[in-house]
């Protein structure tokens, strides 16, 4: 297990990553946080929202934990912030909130109105900062993932295939896409930390087909590679079964159905990664506390497919998969951009 002391390279990178988001001396930065947050990330983002000038405050919350519902991971969608007005209005009045809860702030209800107070928000991933530091974004991500959400936006469609059988339609008429490099420069915006992916949020009945996920791809929400197929028949966006004799497929088939939603089964986003820096095979050399998943999210030429909330389609759930998927293609109104894995050029 690696320790979490502070090293100058891990304060570096943060204030690398500060500098990118354009803060400058003055400014001021909300640090939040909540008890359950990896120590380091917070402390790291006020030494380094220091070193730069800026005018820092910590906000601490307790973690919200029920004993009603399944374990919930990889949401997107801290429930701290309790719609608590003073802490809402403290955030939307910063210039800069670093936001360092377990599961972010990029679904939780009180988003909006943080963002349209002004502030931009900067989601460190709950990663180890080794990772974070690893992943550093650069001057060539950002105009690559700017690129590909022209492209999503454009489309009509997105079909995507793999030798595993996967074979997916997906109409993009009415979705929303959207993109994320790492950093942020605007007021209203947030971003997350690693980036480097491409994403669409697909309208009510837009998603048919078969999914496979194959020995070796992802199941994000269980920090787990797959060591046997599971296939996942789609229709009108949920699925429908679950087919699979391997353990992978029985974890999954008891998760979600925990949740007693039919929401949980719905599809939530789709996309590709971008970033050529992060790894697929980087969640091996961790511990499962040391790992959040982010990069395996953002590998250059995964197509990941997630079920759960999608604000567009009208649905809201706690039940989420996010799953990267390796040597698909992807094509966008027959333009291929992703072939057999690899990311075209």
């Amino acid at each position: 297990m690696l320790q979490e002391t502070i090293e100058p390279a891990w304060l570096d990178a943060f204030a690398a990553v500060l500098g990118r988001c354009a803060l400058k001396a003055g400014d001021t930065v909300a640090v939040l946080s909540e008890s359950q947050s990896r120590p380091v990330l917070p402390e790291l983002a006020r030494l380094a929202a220091a070193r730069l000038g800026a005018r820092v405050f910590s906000i601490v919350l307790p973690s919200v934990f029920s004993g009603e519902l399944p374990v919930a991971r990889s949401t997107g969608a801290s429930p701290v912030l309790r719609k608590i007005a003073p802490v809402v209005s403290a955030l939307a009045a910063s210039t800069l909130v670093v936001d360092c809860t377990v599961e972010g702030l990029m679904h939780a209800p009180e988003l909006p109105a943080i963002l349209q107070g002004g502030a931009r928000v900067l989601y460190v991933s709950n990663e180890h900062p080794e990772a974070l530091a690893r992943l550093l974004p650069d001057e060539t991500l950002e105009p690559l993932v700017k690129e590909h959400v022209k492209r999503l936006r454009s489309a009509r469609e997105m079909r995507v295939t793999s030798p595993s059988g996967t074979d997916l339609a997906i109409d993009l008429q009415g979705a929303a896409c959207g993109g994320n490099w790492g950093t942020t420069t605007r007021p209203g915006t947030i971003t997350h930390w690693p980036g480097g992916l491409a994403l669409a949020f697909p309208a009510r009945g837009s998603v048919q087909g078969t999914l496979v996920l194959a020995e070796g791809d992802v199941n994000l929400t269980f920090k787990r590679y797959l060591e046997k197929p599971v296939t996942l028949r789609i229709e009108d966006d949920y699925v429908t079964r679950i087919e699979g004799s391997g353990l992978d497929a029985e974890l999954m088939r008891s998760y979600i159905a925990g949740w007693g939603d039919r929401e949980a089964y719905a599809v939530s986003h789709v996309g590709y990664g971008l970033n050529r820096a992060a790894r697929w095979d980087s969640m091996a050399l961790y511990d499962k506390r040391d790992f959040n998943g982010t990069e395996l999210r953002a590998f250059a030429g995964n197509f990941l497919y997630s079920t759960g909330a999608n604000e567009v389609a009208g649905r809201h759930t706690l039940g989420h998969f996010d799953l990267p998927l390796r040597h698909c293609t992807v094509r966008l109104d027959g333009s291929t951009v992703v072939e057999a894995g690899k990311l075209l050029a």
